[in-house]
């Protein structure tokens, strides 16, 4: 079987390096993937909105499933593109279509579709600049830390959690007014602050059938203690230690199934992963938000645990045969830590020349933001590389982890020392 990925980070580097261990596969393309992909697939240099490019590739080199890691290809509807298409329409493509994929294109679309189908998560309400007014005088409703999330993507950066309401009303007419995040803010949700302790948890689905995969923590601050500025991720770890078997049940029960049957029952066809955000409240599990494919970096510490063949997983999410399959998860616990260049998440400098991958011992490289330039590798964007690690228990995977990322080199390199410190 041929298979194309399509995307360049960290989660497409781990999918690739997880697809190329089953004897099912042929040949493997990532497009346009980084130097990690290189190194065990054909790396094609085509954007992933490029549908017709896409297409192309899928014909010459005659691709027998697709594989979609990043939200934007999937919110602006590449499985309908293919589903329209009368040389692609047999083509299994992993990830929902473009209806179902609004529920991480849109936040407001998703806070309705949590209300309609009884999902627990945060009070909240919509405004757009017409409703400035409103929204500030709704915000004055609220107990601080104030939440404003923009309502479309703005690539993880969009949510704003503040402590003093003059300066969350100043940020509301800054996202509404001044487009702060551009189209993405024409519509800004405003949540009830909920206090505590977040995991995410992925959901495969093939539309019918599901299966819950391991749960994972990620950091997302820059800063040691979550200070600091947002980031797409530093690091992760799988399980989390405070996702008893009762409260996974809770997750089970109150989330995983009615988010499934709902899609079912708003006739929104989903085919693949579910990344469910939740935050643990009294030990009440609630949603803070959907995305509609793996996430990044959990998927670096979540699908190295998966003991399946994950071609043939994909097969039955295809053929809608997936309550056919037994997930099988490894024991042990895999942490991940995000090396990032210097100045991310603000400016940073490309180009830097990343050495010591040949000393890394007893960990997985899951490259992200890299290239090959010659025969040299270097950094590509601001999250660089994810060295991934099993431990009997987080501690010890993450002293692994640690070990490793201590040899690796490149000018201005920058990592969390301090992840887990909240378990």
């Amino acid at each position: 079987m041929n298979i194309l990925i399509l995307g360049s980070g960290g989660r497409e580097h781990t999918i690739a390096w997880k697809l190329n261990q089953s004897k099912k596969l042929s040949k493997l393309f990532v497009a346009p993937g980084n130097a990690g992909t290189a190194a065990i697939a054909k790396n094609i240099p085509i954007g992933v909105n490029d549908f017709q490019a896409i297409k192309e590739v899928v014909i010459t080199e005659q691709i027998h499933m697709v594989v979609v890691g990043p939200e934007d290809p999937l919110v602006n509807g590449v499985h309908d593109f293919f589903l329209n298409d009368i040389d692609l329409k047999n083509i299994p493509v992993i990830g929902p279509q473009k209806a179902a994929a609004t529920l991480e294109g849109s936040k407001d679309f998703a806070k309705e579709f949590m209300m309609r189908h009884n999902i627990p998560t945060a009070a909240y309400k919509s405004f757009t600049a017409d409703t400035l007014a409103e929204g500030q005088a709704f915000l004055e409703t609220l107990k601080a830390p104030y939440v404003l999330k923009a309502d479309g993507l703005a690539a993880g950066k969009g949510v704003l959690i503040l402590q003093d309401l003059e300066e969350a009303k100043k940020e509301l007419a800054s996202m509404l007014v001044d487009s702060k995040f551009g189209d993405a803010s024409t519509t800004v949700v405003i949540e009830e602050f909920l206090d505590g302790i977040e995991l995410s948890v992925f959901v495969l689905t093939d539309g019918k059938n599901f299966k819950v995969l391991p749960t994972a923590k990620d950091y997302k601050r820059i800063g040691e203690g979550d200070t600091g500025l947002n980031t797409g991720g530093m690091g992760a770890i799988s399980p989390v230690p405070f996702a008893s078997e009762e409260f996974m049940s809770k997750i089970h029960n109150q989330i995983v199934k009615p988010t499934v049957e709902g899609l079912a029952k708003d006739n929104l066809p989903y085919k693949g992963f579910i990344f469910i955000g939740l935050i643990k409240v009294d030990n009440e599990p609630k949603v803070i938000e959907y995305n509609v494919r793996l996430g990044d970096p959990e998927t670096e510490v979540v699908l190295p645990r998966l003991q399946n063949d994950l071609v043939e997983v994909f097969e039955a999410v295809g053929n809608q045969t997936l309550d056919a399959i037994d997930i099988k998860i490894d024991e042990r616990t895999a942490t991940t830590v995000v090396t990032v260049s210097g100045g991310y998440p603000e400016a940073y400098e490309k180009g830097k020349e990343i050495t010591g991958l040949d000393a890394v011992d007893g960990s997985i490289v899951f490259h992200a933001g890299t290239k090959l330039d010659g025969n040299k590798v270097v950094t590509n964007g601001g999250r660089v590389m994810a060295v991934t690690s099993f431990g009997a228990n987080f501690k010890e995977a993450l002293a692994q982890s640690y070990k490793n990322v201590e040899k690796l080199h490149f000018d201005k390199i920058n990592y969390r020392k301090d992840l887990g410190f909240d378990l």
